[in-house]
């Protein structure tokens, strides 16, 4: 069984709720998931990028923090719609699914450009059951350059201030999509497990969003873990060496260099998201995750490898081990969340119905059934 450390599904659960369907993840994903051996995801919360998502087709959703807001209302109604699905913030929450027979699912934020320069979005975020975040994703924001901007630019006064909060907080900090200059400020800053939930190595695919060799021992030496990623563009220069096969020598060849204990799976599969997003071959959605694991088998892992890579190592040090003494006592239902003090709330519920003004009467009825303050 196999916990996959990073997830975009929440951006095709958002997109469909908010075109009128309900339990997208069971009518679109759920066979796959099962088929692939999914038994936990970590669901990332990402709304950053929307000029080049659905996003851009919807007026009213220029700001970041109302496409959040939104993400969330539809990720709660989903949850509370999928009795087959348990949010979970510890490893106890997620044994206790396993027990029920249910898929657990931590969750994520993919870059923090929706709070700008407020900090206390992070405690927003912490009480909505983020257990990782990532201050930025490819874009720089207040806190950080992420792996599209200036190679070396450092973490800002904030983003420092965030990476300290987090820690706080119990939210592990995740370096996919960070710069080569923020992974070294929050490397030094690190009080815990830094992960990189979806990125490979640089010395196998010669890109910023993958990892040289001396960022892959400074996450061991925090105790953290990395997971590996299936976008093609991320596994090999020459698109015919883009194959599962491929993504194995990366895991292999992370083990080379952390040790296996840091090895895990965050397969980011994207394929919903249409052409350009597409996996490695054989490994082309989260269904066909066994082949993955049948080339480390031939590249020579152990069975008990190749189970530390695909859920102990990342139940273990990643999504759930960090910060659960914080988080233990928060273990949550979407049914029972406690509402944000009123003034947040009315403020950003204002904010959000002004942005809605232009859409007509029905699209505006539908999507303000979605809204959530932030």
């Amino acid at each position: 069984m196999v916990l996959d450390g990073h997830s975009d599904l929440l951006y095709d659960v958002t997109r469909r709720r908010l075109a009128g369907e309900r339990l997208v993840l069971e009518r679109h994903h759920l066979d796959r998931l099962r088929r692939g051996g999914v038994e936990g995801l970590v669901l990332a919360l990402w709304t950053t990028a929307a000029e080049e998502t659905f996003w851009k087709d919807i007026p009213g959703m220029e700001s970041a923090a109302v496409r959040t807001a939104v993400m969330m209302r539809c990720t709660r109604a989903e949850v509370v719609e999928s009795p087959w699905l348990a949010a979970v913030r510890t490893a106890a929450g997620a044994e206790q699914a396993r027990e029920r027979g249910q898929i657990y699912a931590f969750f994520a934020i993919e870059g923090m450009a929706a709070i700008g320069e407020d900090l206390t979005g992070i405690n927003r975020y912490a009480d909505f059951g983020a257990r990782i975040g990532m201050l930025t994703w490819n874009e720089t924001n207040a806190l950080a350059t992420g792996a599209g901007g200036d190679r070396y630019s450092p973490l800002t006064d904030l983003g420092q201030q965030a990476v300290t909060r987090m820690q706080n907080l119990g939210m592990l900090p995740d370096v996919s999509h960070l710069n080569d200059g923020g992974f070294a400020d929050v490397i030094r800053l690190a009080r815990g497990p830094v992960i990189a939930s979806h990125s490979n190595c640089r010395a196998l695919c010669d890109v910023r969003r993958n990892l040289t060799d001396d960022q892959l021992r400074a996450i061991r030496d925090t105790g953290g873990v990395v997971g590996v990623n299936v976008y093609h563009g991320f596994v090999h220069a020459d698109p015919e060496q883009q194959t599962a096969e491929m993504l194995a020598r990366h895991a292999a060849h992370m083990a080379d260099v952390m040790g296996v204990e840091h090895v895990a799976c965050g397969f980011d599969f994207c394929e919903f998201f249409g052409p350009g997003n597409e996996g490695a071959q054989g490994l082309e959605d989260c269904g066909e995750i066994p082949a993955f694991f049948s080339w480390l088998e031939k590249l020579g892992m152990s069975q008990r490898e190749r189970a530390m890579v695909a859920r102990e190592n990342a139940g273990g040090k990643g999504a759930v081990a960090c910060g659960q003494q914080q988080a233990a006592s928060r273990e949550f239902s979407f049914v029972q969340q406690q509402p944000r003090p009123q003034d947040q709330e009315e403020k950003c519920r204002y904010e959000i119905l002004k942005t809605l003004m232009h859409r007509g009467a029905p699209y505006e009825k539908r999507i303000s059934s979605e809204v959530v303050s932030f």
